[in-house]
C-alpha cells in the first residue's frame, strides 16, 4: 500500500473516532509537507469544515492528537492555519521502500476499461515537418504514452491533410518551374523538395498580386484574380473529379513527402497506430453534411452553400460545403470524426491542435453533438500555444520556417560541442558517441518544449535547452546515469534483509517525492500536461544530488544503510527512467 493510502486510511479512521462520522478515504486532500515545516505529509482541513463543522485549526488539532495516540504510522504532527502536517514512522517508509525500489514499473495504474484516441502530428503534404510542429508531434506522443501509464488503453492517430488548395500550390509550381526535378535528380529529401515548390508558388504569386495592384486593381480583388492562384483553383476542381493527370502528380509528389516524413519520424522517435488521410474521408464528410440538410440540421443558402447556424448557442453560422460542392477543413473533420469510431469506439478522442484553431473545434464539438452523435461529449481540444525562436515568428509560405530536420541536426551539434567541452567522452567509441549526442540533444530538445504548460506560448532557445546544470532534459538524464554509476560499483545484494535503522530526514523526504510518482502521471493525464512530468523529474533529479552531495552511497556509516540508499538510489534511477520514457526520452546509463 502507498504511504498517502495509509494516511488516507488512518485519518479516516481518526476522523470516525473523534467525529463519530465517516468521510470516504478518495475525498481526503493529501499532499506532500512544504520544505520549510516539519513532517512529510500534509492533510488539508478546509473541506472537512463544512462536513465536520467547526474551524479547521481546531479540527486539524484533534486528528493529529488522536492519529499520534492510536496510529502507530504517525509519530508527530503540527498544525499550521488549518493544515495537519504529519510525521511518519521510519519504519512505514522503509518497507515501502524495500518493495518499491524492485520494480521498474512503479506508477503504472492498473488496466481501466477506456480507450483514448490522441490525434496529433496532422501535417501538409505541401511541405516538410517544420520546427512548429514539434511542439505538436512531442505533446501528442507523450499525452498518450501518460494516459497509458494511467491504465487506459490508448490509440495514436495521424490525420495527414493531403488534399486542397495548399497542396495544389505546389503541385502546380513543380508542374510549372521543377523541369522534372525529383529527390533522386536532386539530392533533396523528398518532403523538403515539395516544400520548395511551395515557397516558388508564393513568390510567384505575390510578384503577380503586386503586377495586378499597380495596374489600379485593388488588392482582394488581386489575390482572387492572380492568374497562378486561379490555376491552383482549377487543379484542385482537376483533381476532386478524378482528372488521370493531376491525381497520377499527385501521388508522386505525396509519395515523396511520405518518405521524408517517416525518416523524420523515425529520428523523432513518434510512432501512429493509426494514419488517416484527408483524401479519404472528405467524400465522406460530404455525404453527412448532406444527410444532415435532409436531417433539417442544417440548411442551405441561395448559393447552394450548406451551414449550421449556433447562434442559439452564442456562436455564429458555419459554412460545411462550399457553394461550387467542394469541401472545407470542417466537412473533413466531420467525416474522420465518423470513421475514427467507427474503427475504435474510443471514449474519448482527444485533438492535438494550435490555440489558433480553438473557434474550429467548438464548432466540431457542436456540430457533431447536433447531428446526434453520443461519442461528441468525448471529443476534447488539446489547445496549445505556438513555439517560437529568439528571431521571431516562423511563415512557411515566405521559406523563413525552420524545418524539424534542420533543427535536429542543429541539436545534435549542440550536444556534441557542450559534451566535448565537459570532457568526459573518454572511452566512448564512435559509435557510442553518435548515440550519446542523439540521446542528449534529442532529449532537450523534447524536454523544453514539453516543460511549459501546453496553454501558454513560448520561446525556444536551443544553447538553453542543453544546460546540464539547469531545468533541462539533460540534467535529468545526467542525475540518471550519475545513479547508474554509483549501482555499477556496488555488488551488494539489494535483496538482503537488515536490521531497521532510523532513517535521516533527507531519506525520508527521498521517499516521499518517490512515493508521488503515481500520483503525479495521474495529474498529468487528467490535465492533458506533460509539464507536470518535466517539473517532477526535475525536482527528484535536483533533490537526488543534493542528497549525493550530503551523503555517501557506497562509503554509508553501516552495511543496513548502505543497502538502503542504494535501493533509494535504484528507485531514483527507476522513476527518472520512468519520467523521461513517458515524454519520448532516453535515460542513458553513461553520460
Amino acid at each position: 500500500m502507498e504511504l498517502t493510502q495509509q494516511i488516507r486510511k488512518e485519518v479516516s479512521k481518526a476522523i470516525l473516532t473523534v467525529y463519530n462520522k465517516t468521510i470516504p478515504e478518495d475525498e481526503l486532500q493529501v499532499n506532500e509537507t512544504k520544505a520549510e515545516f516539519d513532517g512529510q505529509y500534509t492533510l488539508v482541513t478546509f473541506s472537512l469544515a463544512k462536513t465536520i463543522g467547526g474551524r479547521p485549526d481546531e479540527i486539524a488539532e484533534k486528528i493529529g492528537q488522536c492519529l499520534t495516540d492510536q496510529s502507530p504510522q504517525i509519530t508527530d504532527y503540527n498544525v499550521i492555519k488549518g493544515f495537519l502536517n504529519l510525521s511518519l514512522a521510519d519504519g512505514d517508509c522503509i518497507r515501502f521502500l524495500k518493495e518499491a525500489f524492485k520494480s521498474a514499473s512503479y506508477g503504472q495504474a492498473p488496466s481501466v476499461e477506456e480507450k483514448i484516441m490522441v490525434e496529433y502530428s496532422s501535417p501538409n503534404t505541401n511541405k516538410p515537418l517544420h520546427f512548429g510542429h514539434l511542439r505538436n508531434n512531442f505533446l501528442g506522443y507523450a499525452v498518450s504514452e501518460i494516459w497509458k501509464a494511467y491504465g487506459r488503453k490508448v490509440v495514436k492517430a495521424n490525420l495527414v491533410n493531403d488534399r486542397g488548395i495548399h497542396i495544389c500550390k505546389s503541385m502546380l509550381a513543380w508542374k510549372e518551374y521543377a523541369n522534372g526535378e525529383t529527390p533522386e535528380s536532386s539530392g533533396i529529401k523528398g518532403d523538403h523538395l515539395v516544400g520548395k515548390y511551395y515557397v516558388k508558388f508564393n513568390s510567384v504569386y505575390k510578384e503577380q498580386i503586386k503586377d495586378l495592384v499597380d495596374g489600379g486593381m485593388e488588392t482582394k480583388v488581386a489575390e482572387r484574380e492572380a492568374a497562378i492562384f486561379k490555376e491552383a483553383q482549377e487543379m484542385l476542381r482537376q483533381w476532386e473529379a478524378g482528372d488521370e493527370e493531376t491525381v497520377a502528380l499527385w501521388k508522386k509528389m505525396n509519395a515523396w513527402v511520405y518518405a521524408g516524413f517517416d525518416k523524420t519520424y523515425e529520428r523523432l522517435g513518434i510512432d501512429f497506430d493509426r494514419v488517416y488521410y484527408e483524401s479519404e474521408v472528405y467524400l465522406s464528410g460530404k455525404e453527412k453534411v448532406q444527410q444532415g440538410l435532409k436531417d433539417g440540421i442544417f440548411f442551405q443558402k441561395e448559393d447552394n452553400s450548406i451551414w449550421v447556424d449556433l447562434e442559439s448557442d452564442g456562436m455564429d453560422q458555419k459554412i460545411l460545403l462550399r457553394s461550387d460542392g467542394t469541401s472545407v477543413y470542417m466537412t473533413q473533420d466531420i467525416g474522420t470524426a465518423e470513421l475514427k469510431y467507427a474503427d475504435e469506439k474510443m471514449d474519448r478522442s482527444v485533438y492535438v491542435v494550435g490555440d489558433e484553431q480553438n473557434y474550429h473545434f467548438k464548432v466540431l464539438k457542436l456540430v457533431m453533438q447536433k447531428m446526434g452523435r453520443a461519442y461528441a461529449d468525448g471529443m476534447y481540444h488539446l489547445s496549445y500555444g505556438m513555439v517560437e525562436l529568439p528571431s521571431g515568428k516562423m511563415k512557411s509560405r515566405e521559406g523563413t520556417v525552420v524545418d524539424a530536420d534542420d533543427m535536429i541536426d542543429e541539436m545534435l551539434q549542440i550536444a556534441e560541442e557542450q559534451t566535448n567541452a565537459l570532457g568526459k567522452v573518454d572511452g566512448y567509441s564512435a559509435e557510442e558517441l553518435e548515440k550519446l549526442y542523439n540521446t542528449i540533444g534529442l532529449g532537450a530538445l523534447k524536454f523544453y518544449l514539453l516543460r511549459v504548460d501546453p496553454k501558454k506560448k513560448m520561446i525556444f532557445n536551443p544553447e538553453e535547452s542543453i544546460d546540464f546544470h539547469g531545468f533541462t532534459g539533460p540534467f535529468v538524464q545526467y542525475t540518471h546515469a550519475r545513479l547508474c554509476s554509483i549501482l555499477r560499483k556496488s555488488d551488494t545484494d539489494l535483496s538482503q534483509n537488515q536490521e531497521e535503522e532510523a532513517l535521516h530526514l533527507d531519506e525520508k523526504e527521498m521517499i516521499v517525492k518517490l512515493e508521488k510518482f503515481p500520483k503525479v502521471i495521474e495529474e498529468a493525464a487528467l490535465n492533458f500536461s506533460p509539464s507536470i512530468i518535466c517539473n517532477y523529474a526535475f525536482n527528484l533529479a535536483k533533490a537526488m544530488n543534493s542528497f549525493l552531495s550530503a551523503h555517501s552511497i557506497l562509503q554509508a556509516e553501516s552495511e543496513a544503510k548502505k543497502v538502503l540508499r542504494l535501493q533509494l538510489a535504484q528507485f531514483t534511477a527507476n522513476t527518472l527512467s520512468k519520467s523521461l520514457e513517458l515524454l519520448g526520452i532516453d535515460a542513458p546509463e553513461r553520460m
